[in-house]
């Protein structure tokens, strides 16, 4: 193959996911206006800046994050939530509402989500004692199958539904992998950002420690997605092949999180890509990239604007870190 020819695929590829992004926009617009609470209004809150946030604000920035992802594997894996000795603490508690068990067919995927559940609770468990009586509580935190709900509304952004309809990741083994596929690579670039920021060392081996889990379950579920679009490429995820929902939701999150396009689904783009995946999402040096506390919120929130709450987090994250970005 000529120079010549992989500078146009890779120049390609780059407009397409441009389109993905342009397109993610206008669907968001419709679908803000469905889901009421998500649109994309600007808020204020000066309070909740903080130029040089503690090694205890980044800790319970964190364990917002880990209250979600632990609220949903242990729904979809186990049928029930935390339990009530895990969700209390300083802030405005709430619940976790629209769970449920999702009735595997795939005995490989049911373990994966059973050992997930078990690491995510065993991190908020984890963050809880080492953060201490500081330790806020769980927020309300959305993760049901309403139209107007924050998995809807991702989905429908993403082009996956139409408007008016529900997406429901507990209603097969692929729906619970893409949406098990937008938490765990959004943790791994939360926990990659907020570790540089860490002062002590045991916070930062502690960091360190998760960063490498959410990074493993991050490449089982994006392997197993792959592994499935390959053996099944006529399966579908809404409107999209299992491959192609992957690269929409990516398209989604960069369109959230700011002007860099740093996202990427389970298949590799430019020349080559027919013979490779890309199960490890990286830069252009091979290293997993970085979000700010900002433009993580953007995602979660669903909402690329400077707000402090909506999505998954209807009535914003506990902490001081609590305002999305600008973008």
């Amino acid at each position: 193959m000529t120079s010549d020819t992989e500078l146009l695929e890779v120049f390609d590829a780059r407009a397409k996911r441009r389109d993905s992004r342009r397109d993610f926009f206008k669907a968001f617009g419709t679908a803000s206006a469905l889901a009421g609470g998500f649109v994309l209004a600007t808020k204020t809150d000066p309070a909740s800046a903080q130029a040089a946030p503690s090694d205890a604000d980044i800790l319970n920035f964190a364990l917002n994050l880990e209250y979600l992802e632990a609220q949903f594997y242990s729904y979809a894996a186990n049928g029930v939530g935390l339990p009530a000795n895990l969700l209390s603490g300083p802030g405005t508690t709430g619940a976790a509402t629209g769970g449920r068990a999702v009735a595997f067919t795939d005995p490989v995927v049911a373990q994966y989500a059973r050992e997930i559940a078990a690491d995510e609770i065993a991190h908020v468990t984890f963050l809880r004692t080492a953060i201490g009586a500081t330790a806020v509580g769980q927020p309300a935190i959305d993760i049901g199958t309403a139209p107007s709900g924050a998995f809807s509304t991702a989905a429908r952004a993403a082009g996956l539904i139409p408007a008016g309809a529900s997406f429901d990741p507990y209603g097969s083994d692929e729906a619970f992998l893409l949406a098990a596929f937008i938490f765990e690579d959004v943790g791994v670039t939360a926990y990659k950002g907020a570790s540089p920021l860490l002062s002590s060392k045991v916070f930062l081996e502690a960091a360190a420690g998760i960063l490498a889990v959410e990074a493993y379950h991050a490449s089982i579920v994006r392997t197993t997605l792959y592994a499935k679009g390959i053996a099944t490429p006529a399966a579908m995820i809404g409107s999209k092949t299992i491959i192609e929902a992957t690269e929409s939701v990516s398209g989604a999150r960069d369109s959230l999180d700011g002007a860099s396009d740093i996202d990427q689904g389970v298949r590799a783009t430019g020349a080559g890509a027919t013979l490779a995946s890309n199960i490890a999402p990286l830069d252009g040096n091979g290293l997993a990239y970085s979000r700010t506390a900002g433009q993580v919120l953007n995602i979660v929130y669903l909402n690329n604007a400077a707000v402090t709450g909506g999505g998954f987090f209807p009535a914003g994250v506990n902490g001081p870190l609590r305002m999305s970005a600008a973008n």
